[in-house]
């Protein structure tokens, strides 16, 4: 037992080293309040003169196993590792090293879930067919935990897109129907959106940047789309595709298009509500029912046992 708390408490120092070389230090921190206070943006050949002189640490060691890590999770071909791609970047990570962290996240979190189990189990004094048991269900978990993480930042950046959708596209309106153009009148819509739904704001700004780049709005507006992973962008997309081939008012979809998607967007609030009631069952029987059933019938369960030990009332005397 006491090999066992010496163990656990070397792997959390270890741990804590660890997370500790990975955080940016005090300098790092002060240079980004300066840049913000003198309006230097990071980007500025100062800044990276400034990063140059500071190399980080953690990416150098990332650049370093990454490659070496990666290897066992490697893509089979092109499509899986574009897959791949599209995810991260559904995810919100579009740097091309990306993927790269992400497939050698996979084995380093394998490998240190795998390890600490089987030490941690060698501690309790299991068997050597339990250990390596333990230790190949931890190495799995880990192998799994990136792609659960994964999962979930999609789905909440789609969250946060789809809830942003309809006030844009209102404001989108009011802009096309001003007088400018739907590209200008998407960067407009970037520009004020950036501070409520930056997401959204993103993905809006990269496409007016591909369009002026040189790319057809039509491909740019699709790769908007499918970066998202959203169903009511896509629907969106092929509302303004269909309206410029048609001819017709881009104005007028876009409005019919924003009430569908408020409508939508109060209908599914309204069924999150009506879910309200059904998910509170489980805690209202696991911990508040017992609690008031030990408070309402607690005191006379007591007399009750008090009276039938006591012989009762009938109980000579």
């Amino acid at each position: 037992m006491t090999q066992l708390i010496i163990l656990i408490v070397l792997v959390m120092i270890s741990a804590g080293l660890i997370i500790y070389g990975l955080l940016p230090k005090r300098g790092e921190e002060k240079d980004k309040v300066m840049r913000r206070m003198t309006g230097r943006s990071s980007g500025s050949p100062q800044a990276g003169a400034d990063a140059g002189r500071r190399p980080s640490a953690a990416k150098q060691m990332l650049e370093k196993v990454a490659p070496i890590a990666m290897k066992p999770v490697m893509p089979k071909n092109a499509a899986e590792m574009s897959t791949l791609r599209e995810k991260l970047s559904q995810a919100g990570y579009r740097q091309e090293e990306a993927s790269r962290y992400f497939l050698a996240s996979k084995t380093i979190a394998g490998v240190l879930l795998a390890v600490v189990t089987l030490f941690v189990a060698w501690g309790g004094g299991y068997e050597a067919k339990q250990l390596f048991g333990f230790a190949a269900t931890a190495a799995g978990l880990g192998f799994l935990l990136p792609n659960a993480w994964l999962f979930l930042a999609r789905s909440q950046r789609a969250e946060k897109i789809r809830n942003g959708l309809p006030d844009s596209l209102d404001l989108l309106v009011v802009s096309v129907e001003s007088g400018l153009g739907l590209d200008a009148g998407l960067l407009r819509v970037a520009e004020e959106m950036r501070n409520v739904h930056r997401d959204l704001s993103d993905e809006m700004q990269i496409a007016t940047m591909e369009t002026q780049m040189g790319v057809p709005r039509a491909e740019s507006l699709e790769n908007m789309a499918r970066r998202s992973g959203v169903g009511e962008m896509r629907a969106m997309v092929a509302v303004i595709t269909q309206a410029e081939k048609l001819g017709t008012s881009v104005a007028k979809a876009l409005r019919t298009q924003a009430d569908m998607l408020r409508v939508k967007r109060r209908l599914k609030a309204e069924e999150r509500a009506q879910k309200t009631t059904v998910k509170l069952m489980l805690p209202l029987i696991l911990f508040i029912f017992p609690s008031i059933f030990v408070v309402l019938v607690g005191p006379a369960a007591l007399q009750l046992i008090k009276t039938l030990g006591s012989g009762g009332a009938l109980a000579p005397k």
